[in-house]
């Protein structure tokens, strides 16, 4: 999706259109959400949407995204996995031993999770899969939800107000966060191989 059918579902829909990119970017396919919250904080400079309630929606999306996602893992995910994943390669000690992993760190990795890519779409099915307390899960999303997009809003709105920030060009922010994900999957990775060999 270009910039310029973004910029023309913002002028037909307004605040809602952000609640639904980020509620869908979260029970969705991964998308570069952190572009659109800084093209959103770019907009607020423009006048073009009030800073709360720009805030808020992006909250609210991204919270309900997270919510949504949760219940369709505890009541649709794990009899799923149960019929379906041995195609896959997800056996029952696989899934055991990643559920292990999950949960010895679950807030932390809700909390983290939303900064990677990927990551945050999975955390809140895995969450839901493995049966992890509702109230924490509502809390730690709610958090987490708050420390994602208000960062990224203000990162765009202060930017925007200092430089002359040509919307059409906010899409390759999300490029620079694949990359740096990427990256920091590929060291993390080089690094344990390294430490295993020890």
């Amino acid at each position: 999706m270009n910039i310029d059918t973004i910029l023309h579902y913002i002028d037909l829909y307004g605040y809602f259109i952000i609640f639904v990119f980020l509620f869908f970017g979260i029970v969705g396919i991964p998308a570069p959400e952190e572009s659109l919250l800084f093209l959103i904080g770019v907009l607020i400079v423009h006048h073009k949407f009030s800073f709360g309630w720009a805030v808020l929606c992006s909250i609210s999306g991204a919270f309900s995204g997270m919510l949504t996602a949760y219940v369709c893992g505890k009541y649709i995910g794990y009899p799923f996995i149960d019929k379906y994943g041995r195609y896959v390669g997800i056996t029952k000690e696989r899934w055991e031993k990643a559920r292990g992993k999950f949960t010895k760190n679950v807030y932390r990795t809700i909390l983290l999770g939303f900064y990677l890519p990927g990551l945050r779409q999975i955390n809140p099915y895995f969450a839901g899969i493995s049966h992890i307390g509702f109230r924490g899960f509502l809390l730690f999303s709610l958090i987490g939800s708050i420390l994602w997009t208000v960062p990224f809003i203000l990162a765009g709105y202060y930017a925007g107000g200092i430089f002359h920030i040509n919307p059409a060009y906010v899409p390759y922010l999300g490029v620079f966060f694949l990359v740096l994900f990427l990256l920091y999957v590929t060291i993390n990775f080089f690094f344990k191989k390294r430490k295993g060999l020890k």
